[in-house]
């Protein structure tokens, strides 16, 4: 009998991992295999089958594959999308450079909005016009359709966003200038997008901009799927091929295609969602995620086991930008330019910053040895003794640690300090910025990080959580047994997830009623029928309803769950549950009524998570996994001759105190003093950061 095989890849802007667990239906057992090898941009694909063949894993033994990926964010950061057009309503022309007035930087003269992706030669106008209601006040005219889809072939226009007013309440005239566009160009020579098949969200500035973005990268990523599907296909594969969503779910290939904006974050949504999951199995409900990988942190708080998801998301928003709006549901995280590949510089005035800049995999940090001059948080870990340079990236190289001395006694001759000093420095400095981040998703939205699990995850998620977890209070480190690729892990805890969200404003009470239980019963069958025509197993299929709730007049909405079907006994409660969510939110509640603003609907269907096994013990005693000891640079907390064992050997059970290393393959646990670690039964990590174990 053939295995059960299932395979997840998570390609990130320095690396590409690889999860591969096999579970024999004879006996249960599971095998679990990981390997990690460089992206390879910007041929994605070639990464992917190249830590297939490093793990050992054929194509025809894959029964299900889950891919997560950063095609999608990296054609938008670096601007390598496809010529893209903008046909909207008449006068709404110039709204993507128009924007919104909350700019970041409100009281700078000099400031500069967001160049937008589409330039104004490529935006074009049709006249027609439908009301805030839907209905239509002037039909569409396309007469000159012609000429507006010759000067886009003229200008080299491989992609058209069609994103009419008020579409998300009818779409009937974007879906007539659609069809038009089709009758009138060849077959495959534009790519097509509409507003309402990516948001069906009021905001005209923000629905948009989404609708932009997802056409200037949907030539891209429909080329960059096909070529992996193609490249698979090769290796035999004849399995079942998911897609990583940004939503914490997974999807099918062809409807990854048709949106592909959905995969803005894959990556970092599927460790959060790990979290999520690994927090359920070790009844840990409230957890802050962590993943510090080669180019970035990202961060997630996650309540009660559940992950917030939002369509209120940016790319490239700072203190200084305003960014760009993505209306699409985005699990909600902080992302700042801080991974082990941060390079470390100075400004004008001599200080010393870390990121956002990055040297990736090629050249990567001055350790790798590739031509990288500049140091980075890495070569800051080699220095302080954190990282083993003679077993760095699991023994696969020797660092460099004559360049990282060099490079260190570079900035400390600028600076008038030891390499040392530059390099503790630079942790300092990072970790900084990591708590500051932190503090976004937890003190910031009115959560005490105190009351909270960290787990931490990526390649350099366990040197710096313990440094980190200490500074907010937080009593208890997790790193997964499968940290460094802990993004490929989640995958395999994913159900197909879709989510549909529809504008709807009216008043929440009885007169309302009958109107918001019609259109929730629209959302529903049309979702329903979409999960029917797509075979997935109607017995495994899970539907829930929420509603986006505001405060009479103001401006942002809370999401609160909603009951299905609605009755007059749910008012009430949702009143007191929107009530209690605000003042957690902004310390504060009014005595105003509340109005709906939107519906959501999430339907899940399960396509066969995995169960995490539980270690066996043989026996091993913890002096079998000491590799030996050294000294090492714990920054504030001095610096401490530490014992270093093999991560590999550790099994459930085991405890020993900091200070400690703890080295595996994919990642090093720095254990600091005065902290306590234990492997649990799962063969995670779990470190106390309170003397003597203590949980206050």
């Amino acid at each position: 009998m053939k295995n059960n095989v299932f395979v997840t890849t998570d390609v990130g802007g320095t690396f590409t991992d690889l999860v591969y667990l096999s579970e024999d239906p004879a006996t249960g057992r599971q095998q679990l295999k990981t390997a990690k090898t460089d992206t390879t941009p910007p041929n994605f694909e070639q990464g992917v089958l190249k830590v297939m063949e490093k793990a050992g894993v054929s194509g025809e033994e894959i029964q299900v594959m889950a891919h997560g990926t950063t095609v999608v964010i990296n054609a938008l950061t670096e601007r390598k999308g496809a010529t893209t057009a903008l046909i909207t309503t008449q006068g709404f022309r110039d709204v993507l450079e128009i924007g919104r007035g909350n700019r970041p930087d409100f009281f700078n003269l000099n400031y500069q909005k967001p160049e937008p992706y589409i330039p104004r030669y490529l935006r074009f106008e049709v006249d027609e016009r439908i009301d805030c209601h839907g209905q239509v006040e002037r039909p569409l005219d396309s007469t000159h359709l012609p000429q507006i889809l010759d000067t886009m072939r003229n200008e080299g226009v491989k992609a058209i966003a069609i994103c009419l007013l008020s579409s998300y309440r009818n779409p009937e005239h974007e879906i007539s200038l659609a069809s038009a566009i089709e009758t009138l160009s060849e077959p495959g020579e534009f790519e097509l997008i509409c507003s309402h098949q990516v948001s069906r969200e009021w905001r005209e500035y923000e629905r948009t901009s989404t609708t932009a973005l997802s056409a200037y990268v949907q030539p891209v990523a429909a080329r960059y799927l096909s070529e992996l599907d193609t490249g698979l296909k090769q290796k035999n594969f004849d399995g079942r091929l998911y897609i990583m969503q940004s939503n914490c779910g997974v999807d099918t290939l062809a409807s990854a295609k048709q949106v592909p904006i959905t995969m803005v974050e894959s990556g970092p949504a599927s460790g959060i969602w790990g979290a999520a999951e690994l927090g359920k199995i070790i009844d840990e409900p409230n957890i802050i995620a962590l993943d510090i990988g080669g180019t970035t942190a990202k961060c997630s708080l996650i309540h009660n086991g559940e992950v917030t998801v939002t369509s209120d998301y940016y790319i490239e928003r700072s203190p200084r930008s305003a960014g760009y709006p993505i209306m699409v549901p985005v699990v909600d995280l902080v992302e700042i330019g801080n991974g082990g590949g941060s390079i470390a510089w100075l400004d004008e005035f001599n200080k010393l910053h870390v990121g956002p800049q990055s040297a990736g995999a090629l050249p990567g940090p001055v350790a790798y040895g590739r031509g990288g001059s500049e140091p980075t948080t890495t070569d800051a870990n080699l220095m302080l003794g954190r990282i083993n340079p003679d077993y760095f990236c699991g023994g696969e190289l020797t660092a460099d640690m004559t360049a990282v001395e060099r490079s260190m006694n570079r900035l400390g001759q600028q600076m008038g300090m030891t390499p040392a000093d530059i390099a503790r420095g630079i942790v300092r400095i990072a970790n900084n910025n990591m708590v500051n981040a932190l503090k976004l998703v937890s003190v910031n939205r009115g959560h005490d990080p105190r009351d909270f699990t960290m787990v931490a995850f990526g390649g350099g998620g366990a040197m710096h959580a313990c440094a980190l977890a200490a500074e907010l209070g937080i009593k208890k480190v997790v790193i997964p047994a499968t940290a460094s690729v802990f993004s490929a892990w989640g995958m395999m805890m994913s159900d197909i997830r879709r989510d549909r969200l529809q504008t709807f404003l009216c008043s929440w009470d009885l007169n309302a009623i009958d109107a918001i239980s019609h259109e929730m019963e629209n959302l529903y069958r049309s979702l329903e029928q979409e999960f029917i025509d797509d075979e997935l197993p109607r017995d495994k299929t899970e539907f829930q309803f929420y509603g986006r709730f505001r405060y009479v007049n103001q401006e942002h909405s809370i999401e609160i769950q909603l009951s299905y079907p609605l009755s007059q006994s749910h008012l009430e409660p949702v009143i007191a549950r929107f009530n209690e969510a605000y003042e957690q939110e902004y310390s504060y509640r009014l005595d105003n009524d509340i109005e709906l603003v939107g519906l959501h609907l999430v339907g899940k269907a399960d396509v066969g998570k995995v169960k995490l096994a539980r270690q066996a013990q043989t026996g091993r005693l913890l002096s079998e996994a000491i590799k030996g000891e050294r000294m090492v640079d714990f920054a504030e907390d001095g610096r401490h001759q530490a014992v270093i064992y093999e991560g590999e050997l550790l099994e459930p059970g085991m405890t020993f105190p900091g200070p400690a290393i703890i080295e595996q393959t994919g990642t090093t646990i720095v254990v600091h003093p005065q902290q306590e670690v234990q492997v649990d039964e799962y063969a995670n990590i779990v470190i106390n950061l309170t003397p003597g174990g203590e949980q206050q």
